[in-house]
């Protein structure tokens, strides 16, 4: 069965928003160019038909920027909307002159159509040119009054209805040996008891069953993992709904090597039935 290949070509104004919406893309599985000549996306597509079904979601950003090399761009469109292997839409991302004006103020670059111009009659002369495009876009987003997140929101629900689980990242780690730099939040397991000063538990770790049963077996961590578990099942929908893409979460104690390691392993067990769980421990077997 042939796989149909799913093209986007987002263009629009400078300024709207294209390097928010090209992430968003990639995030939901699009292998993403920016700024390819048109003439060139057949080019590639059909190289892309030949990675057997491996590249399926292809976008291409274009727009004034590439001066004459972007006139093909409604001529290319209405090629490509004519293969039968491939399913093709046109995104035009647009903004109010006000919106525009205020996002180059804030990034402090100059319009690429004509950087000598009043930054006003650079917008306008824009929107002139690229009438005929937005008339034959599938859709154009207003991105005036939306947020990062909503316009990702926007694209994922139109490009992937159906939102798939979160990657959640739990990793285990010790203190002593420096917080994940990736970590979006992290619990601090170094308030229970610890297995390091029982001697028959200290060369196992959280992975071996009888330092697993003895960290679990206090009240306070029953407490524990119940409440930062309530939190997680909160926080994943509600990070989803916002447009994040995946999150990690750092369980940590003193060496990373008992405590820590134990309740990650709880954690992640219960995160399995909401979300796409990756489970790693980085500091267990540093300890001796």
């Amino acid at each position: 069965m042939t796989v149909r290949l799913e093209t986007v070509v987002l263009t629009g104004m400078s300024g709207a928003g294209k390097s928010v919406a090209m992430q968003a893309l990639e995030d939901i599985g699009f292998f993403c160019v920016d700024n390819l000549p048109p003439a060139l996306m057949p080019r590639l597509l059909d190289m892309a038909e030949h990675t057997s079904g491996t590249l399926s979601k292809v976008a291409f950003a274009c727009d004034l920027r590439g001066g004459s090399l972007f006139e093909p761009l409604l001529t290319t469109v209405e090629e490509l909307r004519g293969r039968k292997d491939m399913d093709t839409t046109l995104v035009f991302l647009d903004a109010n002159e006000a919106t525009l004006v205020r996002r180059y103020k804030e990034s402090r670059r100059r319009h690429p159509l004509s950087p000598t111009s009043r930054l006003t009659e650079s917008i306008e002369q824009e929107r002139v040119a690229l009438a005929a495009v937005r008339a034959a876009a599938d859709f154009v987003i207003d991105t005036s009054d939306m947020a990062s997140g909503t316009l990702k929101k926007e694209l994922t629900s139109r490009f992937q209805p159906h939102i798939s689980r979160m990657p959640v990242h739990v990793v285990s780690f010790g203190f002593k040996y420096g917080v994940p730099l990736d970590a979006d939040m992290v619990y601090d397991v170094r308030f229970l008891p610890n297995p390091h000063y029982i001697d028959e538990l200290r060369p196992f770790t959280g992975e071996d069953q009888p330092v697993y049963d003895y960290v679990m077996q206090w009240p306070a961590t029953q407490h524990f993992v119940t409440k930062a578990e309530e939190m997680l099942d909160f926080l994943l929908p509600e990070y989803q709904r916002e447009g994040k893409s995946h999150l990690v979460v750092g369980i940590g104690c003193t060496g990373g090597k008992h405590r820590s390691v134990a309740i990650a392993r709880h954690i992640a067990n219960h995160l399995r039935a909401v979300a796409d769980v990756e489970l790693t421990h980085r500091d267990r077997g540093r300890e001796g």
